[in-house]
């Protein structure tokens, strides 16, 4: 089991492993296994780098985010032209529907809003929006128009869990409700944690995931 001085450690170099970030601007504190980033970024990409190279450290439980994004002058853009340009961007991927996905800009912030089939659809609309000039911020309220019952969507999470090389399916539990599903069990760590609920995302249809998986890194030493 590593302690927080480790899990620091480890975060830091990941965060130096990133090429689009700059290390030195983002302060890591650790306590309870919890990272807590600080700092100030230019770009809102780099706020979402940073988050996610934290998740990738073993041992980490929760990463909590205190970045300030502040946009240089080159990186500011007019709430006009930022919905254009995410307008435009979802117009030309391959598969996001334009009259289905409505997008709002506030001071830079991105709200988007609507429906669409899949999971992976719904974070394609983000990860477009994330990589923009101008982009401080972004709310996802796009809906996963349900597709299948609750019985079948088990059975292809589970079918996704067996095929995975990174997830004990032995030890995560699944239960549909509806177009609700709700994990449970323990893993051995946040990027374990984390792959069973995209496996569970992407199954179509599910509207909504609960991930109570617990990780343990005690039991799971060896």
């Amino acid at each position: 089991m590593k302690t927080d001085l480790e899990i620091q450690k480890d975060v830091m170099e990941e965060l130096k492993f990133e090429p689009i970030l700059n290390a030195s601007e983002i302060g890591v504190a650790v306590k309870n296994e919890i990272v807590t980033l600080s700092g100030t970024v230019d770009t809102f990409s780099k706020k979402v780098a940073a988050e996610r190279a934290a998740k990738k450290v073993a041992g980490v439980r929760a990463v909590a985010l205190d970045i300030d994004v502040k946009l240089s002058s080159f990186g500011k853009k007019n709430d006009t032209e930022i919905a254009q340009t995410v307008l435009n961007a979802i117009k030309w991927h391959s598969t996001l529907k334009e009259d289905k996905i409505k997008v709002k800009v506030e001071d830079g912030w991105v709200t988007l809003e609507g429906e669409v089939e899949w999971e992976f659809q719904r974070i394609a609309a983000r990860t477009l929006v994330e990589d923009l000039l101008g982009v401080t911020g972004i709310t996802n309220l796009l809906k996963v128009t349900p597709k299948l019952s609750s019985k079948e969507i088990k059975q292809k999470i589970s079918f996704a869990f067996h095929r995975s090389a990174t997830i004990d399916s032995e030890k995560v539990s699944i239960e549909a409700i509806g177009n609700k599903v709700i994990l449970t069990g323990k893993v051995r760590s946040w990027a374990e944690k984390k792959d069973a609920e995209n496996a569970a995302w992407a199954a179509p249809g599910v509207s909504s995931v609960d991930n109570n998986i617990v990780i343990d890194t005690e039991i799971f030493a060896y």
